[in-house]
């Protein structure tokens, strides 16, 4: 099994797909828009930060439960909905085309390899939510494991979070959440008889499970302590603890094994999360500690008994070492860094006497920037990428674990590489290959580099045939030059009148990689383009990328947006009267500060579980884990970064704003539901463009699960899609008013 990377982000998850119809060209008669609710009334705030002072109007919206502010959400959910089912027609067809193009084939993620088995997620056409299926690894059918809709009740979805099955692949531990809450509750089921035990463990957000133990009873997890009456929101988050649990045992009763105070010897900060990795290659165990969303971790090992509260760990990487990513077998551990590699490097050093300043150098850096390693029978698995292409090599080891030489695994196309899964008892690597314009399929690789198909998810049902993509620059405001993947019908003619709908993220050294899907046919068969900027903040071009993205120079991250919204202009794929943006999560501060530093450049935005006030984002139960990427307000230089980034700050009456809807999951644990409405409310006060600011809100949604059902998903996209193609002047809604809000709003 690969060590897998820890993450606190959702990863944006792409849907899929059919053949091509044309938009048409009729002209719909223009509909009544309903009036905008109007808003709550402002209450004065004000507050001074290191000199500079702060006006905060809708400070107590930040009160979720006040019922001026229950009822804003309310209100304006209703009138969201009201002003998109007066798009009726167009709008229904869209849904209809997204639906078929949703359902002509399967989806696969999330795939593993334990035992002499491959366990995945797979969601069929007419399924509402992804099931855990299980598989032979030599073939044979699929069994279901674990279906969530089996939960689910009027009203109320349930959602997989994350799986890990034992070393012999003869139970799985799983977390389930209800409606996007990512509230994870641990179950464990029997791979053979699909029965679920009796064990359920609370409080299991994100990670949960992180190893089994060889004896198929016990394995580590995190878990969150119970916050206390009185203590603050904040808390939530904070002060994880992993455990070793023993099926049939009251979780209550679980020995803590690494965390907050649980070591005298080893300090944890209160958002530190800790990982207890055992491999059954080595004698050692693993002690990770990730700190917050920060990339790098430290690491300790051990031989001793983890349950005994004073078990010597040996420091062998502290987060000084800038290390990403791990894997490790018998005595020797394997490091990805970016310690004087800004497109990183895999190292090697002895458990036995770890000596990072020494180590071995088993990939030196490069033009690929690596992204994941994985120890496997026959050697270690490297996955690199250079620009949108994928690419892995296997390097040999010797019984001590010594790096030897390296050959290239041939692959079956050119495409890009979500993840590597190995298993160190047996050989070969497990991939995903998939393009812009190719649908995802899984491929295993053998120990001579023999690449077969698994079978375990077929080439998506649909003609891709006339759809190409480019890979080009556009020149930010500093000079840099920023990758930006266009696609596009082939033979489409440039000459401005297309609408674009330009996708921005920038933050944690996140990669948008190449990836097909599906329903994005539903906006290129219409003569759409489809774009991704890939900013600094982002980790397009490594580490170095990443860094010129956040806290003090995070402003690169909307300005090399605004930059490639620039370059399709120039370059005729469209024009402000037809572009679009779109941001989320922490993209939402790439839209947020593109429309309000450049509002004139785009007709239209979604800003869809946003960081949308960045001055207060701090103080959610997300917060402090952000700060090492965001900065702090209690610092000048924290706040100045902070101010820079916080779209709501920068809002200013009297400007024409473009079209905006906000979306949100009331459930959101991430990016709290009131970031949007705050947002809301000042773009509603503000605007003259008379377009409109609408907030779309799901009461049973989160962050990451924002679409908790296939349903929702596809409700969700027929949303975004109808509102950018009707504010960007898509055919089909040729006659339908654009410009629906009162002008009077922005006096208000």
């Amino acid at each position: 099994m690969s060590m897998r990377n820890f993450v606190f982000l959702a990863s944006v998850i792409a849907v899929g797909c059919l053949a091509a119809i044309s938009s048409g060209s009729t002209v719909t008669a223009s509909p009544s828009f309903p009036t905008p609710p109007p808003l709550p009334a402002q209450r004065p705030f004000s507050e001074n930060l290191f000199g500079t002072q702060i006006s905060d109007p809708y400070r107590y919206f930040e009160n979720v439960k006040d019922p001026v502010v229950a009822q804003f959400f309310k209100d304006q959910n209703a009138y969201a909905r009201d002003v998109l089912s007066r798009l009726d027609g167009p709008r229904q067809r869209l849904f209809e085309r997204i639906r078929a193009l949703d359902n002509a084939g399967s989806s696969v993620s999330s795939v593993q390899r334990d035992g002499s088995y491959y366990f995945y997620e797979k969601l069929n056409p007419g399924d509402n939510t992804p099931k855990l299926y299980v598989r032979n690894v030599d073939g044979g059918a699929e069994r279901v494991l674990v279906d969530p809709q089996a939960l689910a009740t009027a009203g109320k979805h349930f959602t997989i979070n994350y799986y890990l099955p034992s070393l012999d692949g003869s139970r799985v531990a799983y977390g389930v959440s209800e409606g996007g809450s990512e509230a994870a509750v641990i179950h464990v089921v029997e791979t053979a008889t699909g029965q679920t035990l009796p064990d359920a463990i609370d409080r299991a957000y994100y990670i949960g499970v992180t190893s089994w133990l060889p004896d198929g009873r016990s394995f580590y997890y995190v878990r969150f302590p119970k916050l206390q009456p009185g203590e603050p929101e904040t808390d939530k988050e904070t002060r994880p603890v992993a455990y070793l649990h023993v099926l049939g045992r009251d979780p209550d009763r679980d020995v803590p094994v690494f965390g907050y105070n649980v070591n005298s010897k080893v300090h944890f900060e209160t958002t530190d999360f800790p990982i207890v990795v055992y491999s059954p290659v080595s004698d050692y165990r693993l002690g990770v500690i990730a700190h917050g969303v920060k990339n790098e971790v430290t690491v300790y090992a051990t031989r001793d008994d983890v349950q005994n509260a004073d078990v010597a760990w040996k420091p062998v990487a502290t987060v000084d070492d800038d290390v990403t990513g791990y894997d490790y077998k018998g005595s020797t551990i394997y490091f990805i860094s970016h310690k004087d590699a800004p497109t990183f490097k895999v190292v090697a050093t002895s458990l036995d006497a770890p000596n990072l300043a020494s180590a071995q150098t088993v990939v030196a850096p490069g033009r690929a920037v690596v992204e994941n390693i994985g120890v496997a029978s026959d050697g270690l698995y490297v996955l690199a990428r250079d620009g949108g292409f994928g690419r892995i090599a296997r390097v040999v080891l010797n019984e001590s674990g010594a790096a030897g030489a390296s050959t290239t695994v041939r692959l079956p196309f050119q495409g890009s590489i979500n993840t590597i899964v190995t298993d160190p008892r047996d050989p070969g690597v497990t991939f995903g290959l998939t393009g812009w314009t190719h649908s995802l399929l899984i491929y295993a690789a053998d120990a001579n580099g023999r690449v077969s198909d698994t079978h375990l998810k077929e080439l998506a049902k649909v003609d891709t045939s006339p759809y190409t993509s480019s890979e080009v620059l556009a020149r930010s405001q500093d000079g840099t030059m920023v990758p930006l993947s266009v696609i596009y019908r082939k033979g489409l003619r440039l000459d401005g009148s297309h609408p674009a709908y330009l996708q921005g993220y920038g933050a944690y050294g996140i990669v948008i990689n190449p990836s097909f899907s599906a329903t994005r046919v539903a906006w290129l068969e219409r003569g759409g383009v489809f774009a991704v900027c890939h900013p600094r903040g982002g980790g397009w071009f490594g580490e170095g990328w990443h860094q010129a993205g956040m806290i003090a120079t995070k402003p690169h991250t909307w300005e090399d947006f605004v930059a490639c919204g620039r370059y399709l202009i120039a370059r005729k794929y469209t024009s402000p009267a037809h572009l679009a943006g779109e941001g989320t999560s922490a993209g939402g501060i790439t839209i947020g500060r593109a429309i309000t530093t450049q509002p004139h450049l785009f007709a239209a935005a979604l800003d869809v579980v946003g960081v949308s006030n960045a001055l207060r984002s701090e103080f959610t139960p997300n917060g402090p884990p952000n700060i090492p990427e965001f900065g702090s307000v209690t610092t000048e230089a924290g706040f100045k970064a902070l101010y820079a980034m916080a779209t709501y700050q920068h809002v200013v009456n009297g400007t024409a704003y473009p079209a905006v809807m906000l979306i949100t999951g009331f459930n959101d644990p991430r990016v709290s539901s009131w970031e949007l409405a705050k947002l809301t409310a000042r773009l509603q006060q503000a605007t003259t463009s008379g377009r409109p600011i609408l907030l779309r809100v799901d009461y049973d949604a989160g962050h990451g699960f924002l679409a908790a059902s296939r349903t929702q998903s596809e409700q969700l996209l027929t949303d975004e899609y109808a509102f950018l193609l009707w504010q960007c002047g898509d055919p089909a809604f040729r006659g339908i008013a654009t410009r629906i809000f009162p002008q009077h709003m922005a006096s208000r």
